[in-house]
């Protein structure tokens, strides 16, 4: 009767039981420290497991504070009115490009004309009527698919911007161009360390951008990145990441904006930006980054390694310790007071171990 007792007293796995949440509440309860918040467990285990992560540009690898850089009237139009035409036409997007263009024109004291019957082509631009015109702005796929024509001028002083890393804006109304935004982004100062400690941690790093081929690559090239995806529409992006899972790899979505959401969700770990980033992305995100702050990525990622690590180290003492404890009882080499502290011993080691991985300096 006392070996089945004391049998009783040390086969309930508690520690076994404790081994995965008091680790995450740990991890979660640290990077909450450094300004990002974890939404679920089970995020932070998938990101431990993350072998490739996909950026976005604007915003995201670049600071996303698209300035007006460039205003070219192909018209005998004035750039004041250009400007005035293409904010109106902006002022109901949540693009950041439409956003940047609005700005310009409000510190230019450029009065707008109010939009009417807007309509938001994700990706590809926006389209209005103002004044009983009919206004476009986007990117040259937009302007296709609207049957707007492009000369070869206009597509020589595109590829000039291109060169410079500049994101273009054209200008359509009535079906005719009329003209060219160009806004300048600049990309983050952390970006080439953030790019290489992460591949140094066998972590694969790929951009994801809506912005044309030549663009992206100027700023993949400035990061260190090679794997570049380019003029790619939110669905796409999704398309990149299910191909990305296909090919046996776990995949990590960071973004800020509309169009990332869908890839976000999609994505097995989400990361969003949670100051620029927009309310959608943020909801669709698994992980926020609540400073913006990209550098936090290699934190992150050596953060949730160690979870990982942690719940299985704990898990395999915690069974070897009830086992160990069963085969005594049997023995009768414990009685049930014995029992009762081996028993208790292993959950305090566990809650030991997850307390070192709270106060573990993952960021140096």
């Amino acid at each position: 009767i006392t070996r089945a007792v004391t049998i009783l007293v040390v086969f309930c796995p508690c520690a076994l039981v404790l081994a995965t949440p008091t680790a995450i509440m740990a991890a979660i309860g640290q990077a909450t420290k450094h300004g990002i918040i974890i939404k679920s467990g089970e995020a932070l285990e998938k990101m431990g497991k993350v072998n490739t992560i996909a950026f976005d540009k604007t915003g995201t690898l670049t600071y996303g504070k698209l300035e007006v850089s460039d205003v070219i009237s192909l018209t005998e139009l004035a750039e004041k009115e250009l400007v005035r035409i293409a904010a109106s036409c902006e002022s109901k997007s949540e693009h950041p490009l439409g956003k940047s263009i609005l700005e310009y024109a409000k510190n230019q004291n450029i009065k707008l004309h109010q939009p009417e019957e807007f309509k938001m082509q994700s990706g590809k631009g926006v389209s209005a009527i103002i004044n009983n015109e009919k206004i476009i702005c986007g990117n040259e796929k937009y302007f296709e698919e609207a049957n707007v024509k492009i000369d070869e001028n206009v597509k020589t002083k595109l590829s000039e911007l291109r060169l410079q890393g500049k994101v273009s804006v054209l200008i359509a109304k009535n079906q005719e161009c009329i003209g060219i935004i160009a806004l300048s982004d600049v990309i983050r100062e952390e970006a080439i360390s953030i790019v290489k400690k992460l591949s140094d941690m066998k972590t694969d790093v790929v951009l994801l951008t809506g912005d044309n081929n030549k663009t992206a690559k100027y700023f993949a090239e400035q990061a260190g990145i090679k794997n570049v995806h380019s003029e790619l529409l939110p669905e796409e992006k999704v398309n990149n990441i299910v191909n990305l899972q296909k090919e046996g790899k776990t995949v990590c979505m960071i973004g800020d904006g509309i169009n990332d959401a869908p890839a976000l969700k999609t994505a097995n770990v989400g990361i969003a930006m949670g100051i620029m980033g927009s309310d959608i992305a943020v909801e669709a995100s698994d992980i926020a980054l609540m400073k913006d702050d990209i550098s936090k990525l290699p934190y992150l990622k050596r953060l949730a390694n160690a979870t990982v690590k942690t719940i299985k180290f704990s898990i395999s003492l915690s069974m070897f310790i009830n086992f160990l404890a069963i085969s005594l009882s049997v023995l009768g080499m414990l009685n049930p007071t014995s029992g009762a502290l081996v028993h208790n011993a292993g959950s305090v080691f566990v809650v030991l171990i997850a307390t070192f991985l709270y106060d573990r300096k993952f960021d140096k």
